[in-house]
């Protein structure tokens, strides 16, 4: 993920980055799933998406602790 994505995820409201969190959880859901069934050639694309997911509930949970802090 690039430094300009990382950002624009930063920008997010909590409602954008709860929908980006719920859609990353599906893409890697299918993608374990694809990897299991050998349809998936790129498993970077996994390893991707479980550091997405742990930038967003980190920007997530900064958020909370800001706002009740």
């Amino acid at each position: 993920m690039k430094r300009k994505e990382i950002e624009n995820l930063k920008a997010k409201s909590s409602t954008e980055l709860q929908k980006r969190l719920k859609e990353s959880e599906e893409l890697l859901s299918s993608s374990k799933f694809d990897l299991a069934a050998g349809k998936v050639k790129n498993i970077f694309l996994i390893k991707d998406t479980k550091k997405t997911i742990a930038r967003i509930k980190t920007f997530i949970k900064e958020r909370d602790l800001q706002n009740n802090g």
